[in-house]
């Protein structure tokens, strides 16, 4: 459906599929950001799960990446993409929904909210690779700019309300029935999405194309490129210890701490807060600093700040170290991701942007589940403070495969020119679909900006705890370096 272009001269808002989509987002992501408070509250003060379940849990909200990641972008590139979104949102909602009403019915067990979670762990993988390719159909290209912005902002402002807002619901209705806010929020955001009304068609099967051949192609374009190797490294190494924070954040501020579920909520929004800052502050610090240096000095000068958890105590003071530690860590994720994913999108050939990104999401949040497992074992082993003290000790390490690299000697990050792109560029949907704001490369500033919005928008899929990461350090649900 063409745009007028009156509408598009006046703004995105003009555009009401556009103002569909931005209320469907921001109905999905407040219920979103309140679940990632209520629902391990659930296991810890409703079941009184011991910390290795709780941590069995994250790992069960994270297997989604491991189990389909990999092939989630070539299945997405063959589908149509807004009946996707909606299927996606409904099995969240009905997924979230059994939660209250097992509690309700008294038959609420841990294996149903393995279950649970790692059925809407599915449906987010799928939900937020297709999202990505919807934008450009709903926006000329001139006004996606903006349009990642209006998003991001509705982004932001759920990781800074969110978190609050779950607290208060679990500390007056209890955890079950303060998971009623996310079921709610999926559900609105369907009918939104349903609403939407923009002519779209299957894409084409390219001949001889298998889904084995894609990934492989997403595979050898990630792993033979030197410099996405070692991001792909930091990057799970950085996930790899924010699954164990992920895994024992609600442990340690509720039975060690002493904390009320308000209280929880209110130091979970500080690390959404410098996410905010990061996104911020990113695009003028790798003005003045430079892009590849922003890679490894942001978890450089940021990661020894995740010493403050362990450290943490009662009364004010000490869990102000808390929020304080995970606003810092926080922001220089983002700072990180901003930086690597802009290269990233610079570098790869258009029609490969959908599966470059599904293979790296398959490699660096593939980490998530395998941290929060190990989270939850030192947890229950030794005490949520001692995995707090080997999650951080690990935050002192995520630096090191980058100050090894070749990113150390240089200031600027090299573009596409001279990467060969092992297929024909066939102007096939991968390329007019798979590329957000600046997805494809940058020959203008607004491209270049619109890189920095879509890639704030990934670092806001961060786990509450560290806010403002799904591609380094995105995508919705996309820990600290999360793509």
């Amino acid at each position: 459906m063409p745009v007028r272009p009156r509408a598009a001269a006046s703004g995105p808002l003009r555009l009401r599929n556009f103002r569909l989509l931005l209320a469907g987002a921001a109905a999905g992501q407040l219920g979103a950001q309140v679940t990632l408070v209520a629902l391990p509250l659930v296991a810890v003060l409703q079941l009184n799960a011991p910390a290795f379940e709780v941590g069995l849990l994250t790992a069960a909200e994270t297997a989604a990446f491991l189990l389909v990641g990999l092939p989630a972008g070539a299945w997405v590139d063959r589908m149509r993409k807004l009946p996707l979104l909606i299927r996606a949102d409904v099995l969240r909602a009905v997924a979230m929904a059994s939660i209250p009403l097992a509690a309700v019915a008294g038959v609420l067990t841990m294996v149903q909210l393995y279950v649970v979670a790692l059925l809407t762990g599915v449906a987010t993988v799928f939900f937020d690779v297709a999202h990505q390719s919807l934008l450009p159909r709903l926006l000329p290209k001139e006004q996606l700019v903006r349009g990642n912005g209006a998003l991001e902002t509705i982004r932001s402002s759920a990781q800074v309300a969110g978190p609050g807002i779950g607290g208060g619901l679990v500390q007056l209705l209890g955890a079950p029935l303060a998971i009623v806010a996310d079921a709610a929020g999926y559900a609105v955001s369907a009918l939104f999405l349903w609403r939407i009304k923009q002519p779209e068609s299957r894409p084409p099967r390219v001949p001889g194309s298998s889904l084995r051949k894609d990934v492989g192609e997403g595979l050898r374009f990630v792993f033979g490129h030197p410099l996405l190797r070692v991001i792909a490294l930091g990057t799970g190494l950085a996930n790899l210890f924010s699954a164990v924070l992920m895994a024992t954040q609600a442990v340690f501020l509720a039975r060690v701490l002493g904390l009320a579920p308000g209280a929880i909520g209110l130091v979970l929004s500080a690390a959404a807060i410098g996410g905010l800052a990061g996104a911020v502050c990113a695009g003028p610090l790798a003005a003045r600093i430079g892009g590849a240096r922003l890679i490894w000095l942001s978890p450089l000068a940021t990661g020894p700040f995740a010493l403050l958890w362990p450290l943490s105590g009662r009364g004010g003071p000490g869990w102000a170290l808390f929020a304080v530690g995970s606003a810092v860590v926080s922001f220089g994720a983002v700072v990180y991701n901003v930086a690597q994913v802009s290269f990233r999108q610079a570098l790869c050939p258009p029609r490969l942007l959908g599966r470059m990104n599904a293979t790296l999401r398959f490699v660096m949040w593939g980490t998530l589940p395998l941290g929060a497992l190990a989270g939850g074992a030192l947890a229950d082993a030794f005490g949520a403070r001692v995995a707090l003290v080997w999650c951080a000790a690990g935050f002192l390490l995520v630096p090191l495969p980058l100050l090894l690299s070749p990113l150390r000697r240089m200031r600027e990050l090299p573009d596409s020119a001279g990467v060969m792109d092992t297929g024909a560029e066939t102007g096939s949907e991968d390329a007019g679909q798979e590329t957000d704001a600046g997805d494809a490369g940058s020959e203008t500033d607004s491209r270049q900006d619109a890189r920095l919005l879509d890639t704030a928008t990934e670092a806001g899929n961060v786990p509450a705890g560290v806010a403002g990461s799904p591609d380094g350090v995105d995508d919705s649900h996309e820990g600290v370096a999360r793509v």
